[in-house]
């Protein structure tokens, strides 16, 4: 604590103590810095490696020969870079067919999971439904149940939809309707509603807002970070499930894209088919870039409570 002598007649002013790892009288010589830049230079480039490195071991295991492939110890870099691989890997598994495949069922559980967790989590948290705590707590006990024990329900209720007696197999709706029920995505945006002031929705009320002009026009737009966040879980969620898919699909035409690398990687090349993993991440990593601002405003604003 650094305190500051007082003239005659002024009240002692006191300057808070900056608590860090390194004291700023270590840093101050230069001795103190160099080590504490080799030290930080040395963690960030760990990290970095750390989360890159399995990127670029993909990447380039798919430009590497067979032999070189398979090779012990492993090459770091490629002796003779082959880029054949991915355009084999784009047409000898159809990957043009599986991707829009794949977008099509992702944006579909995308929208509806959007349009229905967004509406039910307005209603649970503002319009304060009878029995809503009873209906909120039923709907967060479906977290309690492991995912491999509603396969089977599912896929019963899939194959004969009750009461319309119809089968949704083979059909995007398989994907779409199921993953519209995400408990964690719905209570993810009732608590980021609980944390708007009541008063904003008064202030709409006085204006002549309805209830679904306000949830249009007041708390969708102040809803973009966590709406994000769910936007990234719920395409992370559809484009890396393989066991659901599995079970609905069974038409080769029309699976996604992780079906379809285990389907079709029968008599092909290693090369070729990790080629067809990196082309498939590609959207992904895409997503999480265009995405990463809202994640992280997300993140920030679910923390703090105003």
């Amino acid at each position: 604590m650094i305190r500051r002598t007082p003239a005659v007649g002024t009240p002692a002013v006191r300057t808070p103590a900056v608590r860090t790892l390194v004291s700023p009288l270590a840093l101050a010589s230069t001795r103190g810095r160099t080590l504490y830049w080799i030290v930080f230079g040395g963690v960030v480039l760990a990290f970095v490696l750390a989360f890159l490195f399995p990127v670029y071991w993909m990447a380039s295991g798919a430009m590497k020969s067979p032999d070189e492939l398979v090779r012990t110890p492993p090459t770091l870099v490629p002796g003779t870079w082959h880029l054949s691989a991915y355009t084999d890997a784009w047409d000898l598994m159809q990957l043009p067919t599986h991707l829009w495949n794949t977008v099509v069922q992702a944006t579909g559980a995308w929208v509806l999971q959007l349009v229905f967790c967004t509406a039910a989590a307005y209603a649970l948290s503002k319009l304060r439904p009878a029995f809503g705590k009873v209906i909120l707590g039923g709907i967060l006990a479906t977290l309690m149940v492991p995912a491999q024990a509603l396969l089977v329900p599912k896929y019963l209720t899939i194959a004969d939809l009750p009461l319309i007696h119809t089968s949704l197999l083979n059909d995007p709706l398989g994907i779409w309707l199921p993953a519209v029920a995400n408990a964690f995505n719905l209570y993810l945006l009732k608590r980021f509603f609980d944390q708007i002031p009541r008063d904003v929705l008064e202030a709409a009320e006085i204006d002549g807002a309805g209830k679904l002009r306000t949830l249009w026009s007041i708390l969708l737009p102040m809803s973009r970070p966590v709406l994000g966040v769910v936007s990234i879980f719920a395409l992370v969620a559809v484009w890396q499930d393989f066991l659901w898919p599995l079970m609905v699909f069974s038409d080769t035409g029309k699976q996604p894209i992780s079906v379809a690398l285990v389907q079709l990687s029968q008599n092909i090349p290693l090369s070729v088919l990790i080629a067809a993993m990196v082309i498939a991440s590609i959207p992904m990593v895409l997503m999480f870039l265009v995405f990463q601002r809202h994640i992280i405003a997300g993140i920030s604003t679910g923390s703090t409570k105003g």
